[in-house]
This record gives structure tokens, sequence and C-alpha cells, in this order.
């Protein structure tokens, strides 16, 4: 019997010397020690409150004094009497000590406020006081933007300076100035 197959190619394979991971490889390695949110495939979405999501990282610039801002335009919590959904854009700056927070393990800590029942206030120093608990930062405020419900929106503003050092003042003074010129709100 004639068949019009091709000869079967056999490959013989050679394993390589294991190189030494590149700089970029080592860098990333040790950056992200201890970060089991960033890159997984398996990341798990908390139905109610949960602060144990959050995970940090080392600031690289210690020696700076600098702020870094997360706009969150998708937080939703529930109400604690209706239990009906509170929307509001979340803004969260702070001046990083020693560790930041990672992003992701905020979004999913963010997100797990989605069934969580708090008043629009309680909610702000929450996330506030956990995130001070978390990094220790030099200095951290976080301002929510609610939708209104009822005809009237709630805008809490929180915010704290690490006790005994300026950034103290500058809690104070960004408290007793916050919101001096307010946007109009026309579209919410």
């Amino acid at each position: 019997m004639k068949t019009d197959e091709a000869p079967k190619a056999t490959a013989t394979i050679v394993a390589a010397e294991p190189s030494a991971p590149s700089p970029v490889e080592a860098v990333s390695s040790r950056e992200g020690e201890g970060l089991t949110q960033l890159g997984s495939q398996g990341t798990r979405y908390s139905a109610d409150y949960d602060p144990d999501v959050l995970e940090t990282f080392v600031n690289k610039h210690q020696d700076n004094d600098y702020f870094v801002k997360f706009n969150c335009p998708e937080f939703t919590s529930l109400c604690p009497i209706t239990g009906q959904p509170d929307f509001a854009t979340i803004y969260i700056s702070y001046v990083p000590d020693v560790r930041m927070v990672e992003s992701k393990s905020l979004k999913l800590y963010l997100f797990s406020f989605r069934n969580h029942g708090d008043f629009h206030e309680d909610c702000m120093n929450i996330i506030m006081k956990d995130l001070i608990a978390l990094m220790d930062p030099k200095y951290i405020e976080v301002w929510g933007k609610f939708t209104p419900r009822g005809g009237i929106s709630i805008d809490p503003y929180c915010n704290y300076g690490r006790p005994g050092t300026k950034w103290e003042e500058v809690a104070w003074q960004r408290l007793s100035q916050h919101d001096l010129y307010p946007e109009k709100v026309d579209n919410r």
C-alpha cells in the first residue's frame, strides 16, 4: 500500500544553560515581593467590606514629599437604613512615607464596600483610617462626592496629618479651608 503522507520530522531539544534574570526581571521580582493581587488571574471580589485585601509596597522616593492621588469614579455602598445603593466618586490623596498602597488592592478594597451598609461620612472615615493603619502616611485626605438621593448630595471630606510633624498643621489648614470655592453642581 502506498500513502501520500510526508515523512515525520523529529527534533532534538537541547536544554539551555539557565541564565541570570535580566535587570528588569530582577527589579520586578523584588518590587513584587508580598503583592498577591497584582497580576493575579484568580482575583477574588469580596462580597462585603474587606480591609484585608489591601497591600503595600516600598516607596522608592522617601527623600521626597509628594502627593499620590487616586480618583475612583465608581464607588458604591449601601444605605444602612434603606439598603438602597449610594454612588460616589472618591478622591484619595496622600503623601507617602515608607509604604505605599498598591492600586489593584485598593480597587478590590473599594469594591468590597459594594454590599456594605454605612452612611457616607462613615465610609470616608473608615477608608481613611484603614489606609492610615496600612501605610502610616505623612498626610492623607479622602473626599467622597456622592450622587443625590432624595434631592440632596453629600460630599464628606476627612483628612489626617501625622501628629508632631508639619503635616499635622497642613491637615488643619486644608480642613479649615476645605471647599472655600466649591464647584457648581449641576450634573448630579
